[in-house]
């Protein structure tokens, strides 16, 4: 184990590091199909640098020599989509080790500036795909950001058509909230079918993110600018907790299970070598890794990526001890209470905490993570509430730290942003959700899935149980779009009106506007957002307060 976790580490710090090109070493290699299939992305983007990715797949070519097997892959950037001139070069080895995978770690680049990017291998060139820096940490508040938030994307369940009015959007940021992949075994119900059976293995892993990547729309979205992306459960195993085997799916030895998972993970995101930890490597039982991250945009924007999976206690109350997630009544045992009980695991805390004492020097503060995180008790005809104890609500301790430290460090302007639920929240965050009249203390906007389950409906009996929330509606996908000034942001819920097509058309089915340093969310619905393609320019929300 040590020594594949060595050798692996090994080869990460080898396929980061650009090597000075050699048109000898290049033309060694020649293939007999392109294998760029799975495009290009680029993340982790800060004021002056950023991460690009790509991944060879060409299986025909790498079938004898794929233990083996080193490829260089030259990389270009430029701020010209003709790449004159290229500013940047090298070469990246892509080893099948990582999936011949391959991650350039660009620096020195001029702040607030868009490139253009490219790989080649052989005779064949990538798709060029088009990524930026972000403002310095000396710039005002007087900047402007576009940002679109999305999460859950189930191949089965839908296409990814949500991604071209993404596009058309045009946001300078994308941020993925979990649930890249499914992990489930194909069925007949979907618009298309999985490939293979459970993701259990690396390979079953790799093969199902080679699937979701070669999505020609999910491609596009990843060209057109850089994703900060954290995940959720499914890109190991539905409703896992820490290191405890979610539901759904045949029992095996989870640890393994999820070292793959994470490893697959790694070689298919725009990450940084610096997500992997010491115990990150190969299919070692002390797999780790580190993708909680705070980034920032000039003295604009302060965003925090949490992890709510990995370090998580695992859910309380379950019926017989099972593992996975439940719906609990009202009140429920004394362990969903126990104060001991994380979702972000202590050093995450720590971290986050430390992050927000110095999260009143910017105008925004966006925490983003995986799910709903207010209280959302589901009403019943008896009189009862229930909850769901996979979200916020099974770790009521663990989220009432979190509003804790939001108030103690006066954090100015603090939005939560979550996915998951496959609908969208709007509403405010309070001082505490088992208090009534509780005070407000900021927002959150939660984001309805790219594609998954059929939906439900929200009933006014909803809205009278969780006051807090404006705005829910659980029928339709689609994604969210932030608009960022110094002065104000505006919060536009944009929904497809049909995922089981390849195309479809889009509305915005309510906007918001937030003013700096107030509490107040007006509601504005700006037509002009809205597809030239629709007939019907009006909207009725499913339930509005404001």
């Amino acid at each position: 184990m040590r020594k594949t976790r060595r050798n692996f580490l090994q080869n990460v710090a080898l396929a980061v590091t650009s090597l000075p090109l050699s048109p000898t070493l290049l033309a060694n290699y020649r293939f007999s199909e392109n294998p760029f299939k799975l495009g290009v992305a680029s993340g982790s983007a800060t004021h002056d640098s950023i991460v690009l990715w790509t991944r060879l797949l060409a299986a025909k070519t790498f079938e004898s020599t794929q233990k083996t097997e080193v490829i260089p892959v030259k990389w270009e950037l430029a701020e010209s989509s003709e790449f004159k001139p290229i500013l940047q070069s090298g070469i990246s080895n892509a080893f099948s080790e990582l999936a011949y995978s391959v991650h350039v770690e660009v620096s020195g680049l001029k702040e607030n500036t868009t490139f253009f990017y490219r790989f080649t291998v052989g005779d064949f060139s990538s798709p060029v795909g088009k990524t930026r820096t972000f403002y310095g940490a000396s710039e005002g508040t007087d900047q402007r950001l576009r940002i679109g938030v999305a999460s859950c994307q189930h191949f089965e369940r839908g296409y990814f058509n949500s991604y071209p009015h993404l596009i058309d959007d045009n946001p300078d940021l994308v941020l993925f909230l979990g649930d890249y992949i499914y992990e489930y075994a194909p069925t007949k119900a979907g618009v298309r079918a999985h490939r293979g059976d459970w993701c259990l293995s690396l390979a079953d892993y790799r093969d199902r993110y080679a699937q979701y990547r070669q999505d020609k729309d999910l491609q596009a979205a990843h060209a057109h600018c850089p994703w900060l992306i954290i995940w959720d459960d499914h890109e190991v195993q539905n409703d896992y907790a820490g290191r405890q085997q979610g539901s759904q799916g045949p029992t095996t030895d989870f640890q393994r299970r999820r070292a793959a998972a994470y490893q697959a993970f790694y070689e298919h995101m725009p990450l940084k070598s610096s997500v992997l930890t010491k115990g990150s490597a190969g299919l070692s039982s002390g797999t780790e890794m580190r993708i909680y991250d705070h980034y920032r945009v000039g003295r604009l924007l302060s965003i925090s990526m949490l992890d709510t999976r990995q370090y998580r206690s695992p859910q309380a109350c379950n019926l017989n001890d099972q593992s996975g997630s439940s719906t609990l009544e009202l009140p429920a045992c004394k362990a969903l209470a126990d104060v001991r009980r994380t979702m972000l695991g202590e050093p995450q805390e720590k971290w986050l905490g430390q992050q927000m004492s110095h999260n009143k020097d910017y105008s925004w503060n966006l925490i983003a993570q995986t799910t709903l995180f207010g209280s959302r008790r589901f009403p019943r005809q008896d009189g009862s509430n229930r909850i769901w104890n996979d979200g916020w609500d099974g770790y009521p301790a663990a989220r009432q730290r979190l509003i804790e430290q939001l108030i103690k460090n006066s954090v100015s302007n603090p939005i939560i942003l979550g996915g998951d639920v496959h609908g969208y929240y709007v509403g405010h965050l309070l001082e505490s959700y088992e208090k009534q009249a509780s005070k407000p203390i900021g927002f959150e906007i939660i984001t309805s899935s790219i594609s998954g389950h059929d939906g439900y409906k929200i009933t006014p009996a909803f809205f009278r149980r969780n006051p807090h929330f404006f705005y829910a509606e659980g029928a339709r996908r689609g994604y969210v779009m932030i608009d960022l000034t110094g002065q104000e942001m505006r919060i536009a819920l944009r929904s497809i009106r049909n995922q089981r097509t390849p195309e479809s058309q889009i509305e915005t089915l309510a906007e918001f506007r937030i003013t700096s340093g107030r509490l107040a969310l007006e509601h504005v619905l700006d037509t002009k957002r809205q597809s030239t393609q629709d007939e019907d320019q009006s909207v009725t929300p499913n339930r509005l307060r404001s």
